[in-house]
């Protein structure tokens, strides 16, 4: 079956209708991501695959050229890069929810689209975002443990948890942390399936995205939360986790974008 895009062309993000999100609606965008995982789970294991390879690759990076300082901020990132790395998982999600074939050739068929020049912008946007959070948590180490690597990852595990200079680094990381997650989530937690679907520019969508913050604060809140933690949690299971963890979330940021924009 095939399928025709409606281009849809505005530079006012002020023209989309904008609905007060709650918690009940994150609980159904949540709900309905689930439930697309179980429709298509061959397909979207295969696009998910990426995150945990890529997670391995990284850990082994961080370890062989001993930057293992940078091992959590690398892993912390992947919430910054996240929303444009899963706009293969929007596109099923937007199959299915049309009654259109899905599979991963589908998937993939957001290289194809309109708004891919958008997309793309959008995602540069993203990557330096990451990169700037990676050169600061770089520097806060260096100024607080010097510019020597440590000697090895127990040596490092141990100057982070039993030394002031490591407690130190774990509180303010963690702040600068979260204002950094804070601000892709304001600018992007709709951002990626607004240019999906109707192929608006950059700034519409990040204007979208941050009236939706705006208009509904407690749900965007709650869902940086529940996205923090699941990425979290699928760390923990030492990156296989985010082969189910990183779909499910990808299919309900677009049935949130679609509660959240009329």
């Amino acid at each position: 079956m095939s399928s025709v895009h409606l281009s849809y062309h505005t530079d006012d993000a002020q023209r989309l209708a904008i609905r007060h999100l709650t918690l009940a609606d994150v609980r159904w965008a949540l709900r309905k991501g689930v439930e697309d995982f179980w429709a298509m789970p061959s397909h979207i294991v295969f696009l998910a695959l990426i995150y945990p390879i890529a997670g391995l690759f990284l850990a082994r990076l961080t370890y062989t050229y001993n930057i293992i300082p940078l091992l959590f901020p690398l892993m912390a990132g992947f919430a910054l890069i996240g929303p444009f790395a899963a706009v293969g998982l929007y596109e099923l999600s937007r199959r299915r929810e049309q009654g259109l074939s899905v599979g991963w050739r589908e998937g993939l068929g957001v290289f194809r689209s309109p708004g891919l020049g958008a997309l793309l912008g959008l995602g540069v946007v993203l990557a330096f975002i990451f990169i700037a959070w990676l050169l600061t948590a770089q520097s806060l180490y260096a100024t607080l443990f010097g510019l020597e690597p440590p000697d090895s990852l127990a040596s490092f595990l141990n100057d982070v948890f039993t030394t002031r200079q490591g407690w130190t680094l774990i509180a303010v990381g963690s702040v600068v942390g979260f204002v950094y997650a804070a601000l892709v989530l304001v600018i992007s937690v709709v951002a990626f399936p607004l240019i999906l679907d109707r192929h608006v520019g950059v700034g519409t969508a990040v204007g979208a995205s941050l009236r939706v913050a705006a208009v509904s604060p407690l749900a965007v809140a709650a869902w940086g939360l529940i996205v923090a933690v699941s990425l979290a949690l699928g760390f923990v299971l030492l990156f296989a986790g985010l082969a189910v963890v990183i779909p499910v979330l990808g299919h309900a940021t677009w049935h949130l974008y679609r509660r959240a924009i009329g």
